[in-house]
């Protein structure tokens, strides 16, 4: 197959970039250092990565900034970050790659545990994770020519303790590569509009 990941160089996207690309052909989007530079929070950013690409059969999607930190210092424009980013540019990315993925192919994107766990300081990340959550579970049943869309939903990764550990006290960290199965799942399995959680 011949697979789109956005967010390749983080933590997630490198793990699954090096898991995939033993058995696929894989192309790279990010903002820095990829074979595509693409800022998910631009509709026009997304299109123009997508003509690039030509047709893929499957696009994941690791990237996705949000805000961490107290409710009671959210501001609108904080909240904004994820709205931009983690949500609306996830969900673009389907909306702008309908026609971009062959027959039967397939979007992967990601949300996070504090959709379901909550923790202090994640509101905002937990209220993207969830509306991505009903927005592939919604899509679903309308995507066209037996594409699929799924999302993985991680937990702190071991090998992001030193970075976001403090949020996430009494969590039990796993490996990315268990992590890497969930979209691996994703890409080469049949399911569609489900949430694949590594918790």
């Amino acid at each position: 197959m011949k697979i789109l990941i956005v967010g390749a160089f983080g933590t997630i996207g490198s793990a699954v970039h090096n898991d995939l690309a033993s058995r696929h052909e894989i192309i790279t989007a990010g903002r820095n250092g990829a074979d595509l530079t693409v800022d998910i929070r631009s509709p026009e950013s997304i299109s123009a990565m997508y003509q690039r690409a030509g047709k893929v059969d499957a696009v994941i999607n690791t990237a996705g900034d949000a805000h961490f930190g107290s409710l009671l210092e959210l501001t609108p424009e904080l909240n904004e970050i994820a709205i931009l980013s983690k949500l609306k540019g996830q969900i673009n990315l389907v909306l702008l790659g309908m026609h971009h993925v062959n027959d039967h192919g397939s979007f992967t994107l990601t949300s996070g545990i504090v959709m379901d766990d909550p923790i202090k300081g994640g509101a905002s990340a937990a209220m993207a994770g969830g509306a991505v959550r009903a927005f592939v579970q919604s899509a679903a049943i309308e995507m066209p020519r037996g594409i699929r869309i799924n999302h993985v939903s991680p937990t702190l990764l071991e090998e992001s303790i030193s970075t976001y550990g403090p949020y996430f006290p009494g969590f039990e960290p796993v490996p990315a590569r268990r992590v890497v199965q969930a979209y691996r799942k994703s890409v080469e399995g049949s399911q569609t509009g489900q949430t694949y959680t590594v918790y």
